[in-house]
């Protein structure tokens, strides 16, 4: 009885990080880019009391064995990077991925982070910059007496200025990942390379692997909230029976020592 009041802690303690996990999945549901999580469990250690083709005393085999377990555990987390819908916005400077890849940014420790939100703005050098204000990498300015910017499937970006000439001002390429459910989350819709996502591999949108760019849209969030509102309702009942399983536990130990007293 003892055995099962750790065993129940371990799924409440499971339960209440996936919880969290899914509280955060719908808190980002209107987040540019954002990438839904999913948690994996892990049953812990088993309790064997009769081995699996041993032979009873009586030498017959036994088929199955006998054993329990200790409970479970939160293994990983990882990030789903299925494609959110694509939002129109007309914006000219909004720019959406559609299919694989990430726009590659400059940030100020000297590194270079990686996003799906292109929501891009103008500083006052005229640099292409996230809401955050980090230059994209590698660096377009737009300066001088333009009025209409364009952005190719292939990233190529060009200014029109007021005379109707117009005038190439670089092109935006795109990093792919070989396991990018390895990327670190840095918050602010920034995600950092790691060991584990391995290096990136930078390329022309729409070129085979790499997504391409859509001009006037942004990506929405992956969450789909009916699915993340069924997860959270699962991960309640479980959380609820794992603690009727603690008070079972107490209550029969409590049973036991009265009698033995």
């Amino acid at each position: 009885m003892m055995k099962a009041l750790y065993t129940s802690a371990t799924g409440m303690k499971a339960h209440q990080f996936l919880l969290d996990v899914i509280s955060n999945n719908l808190a980002n549901v209107n987040t540019t880019g954002y990438k839904r999580v999913q948690v994996n469990f892990q049953d812990l250690l088993y309790d064997k009391f009769v081995a699996a083709g041993s032979e009873s005393a009586q030498g017959i085999e036994n088929p199955t064995g006998l054993q329990v377990g200790s409970g479970v555990r939160v293994v990983s987390t990882n990030k789903v990077f299925s494609q959110g819908v694509p939002e129109n916005t007309g914006r000219s400077l909004d720019l959406a991925i559609q299919g694989n890849g990430f726009f590659q940014v400059s940030h100020p420790d000297g590194t270079t982070v990686y996003t799906r939100d292109g929501t891009l703005q103008l500083n006052s050098a005229g640099d292409l910059v996230t809401a955050e204000g980090l230059k994209l990498t590698p660096s377009i300015s737009i300066t001088g007496d333009v009025i209409g910017v364009n952005v190719g499937s292939d990233g190529t970006v060009s200014a029109q200025s007021s005379d109707g000439s117009s005038q190439s001002l670089g092109s935006i390429t795109l990093a792919t990942f070989p396991n990018s459910a390895g990327l670190e989350s840095m918050g602010k819709n920034l995600l950092r390379e790691t060991t584990a996502s391995g290096a990136p591999t930078t390329g022309t949108p729409g070129q085979t692997g790499i997504g391409g760019i859509m001009q006037g849209f942004r990506e929405s969030s992956n969450v789909e909230v009916v699915s993340e509102l069924v997860n959270l309702i699962v991960a309640q009942r479980a959380y609820e029976t794992s603690s009727r399983a603690i008070k079972a536990a107490d209550d029969m130990l409590q049973t036991t020592n009265r009698i033995s007293g």
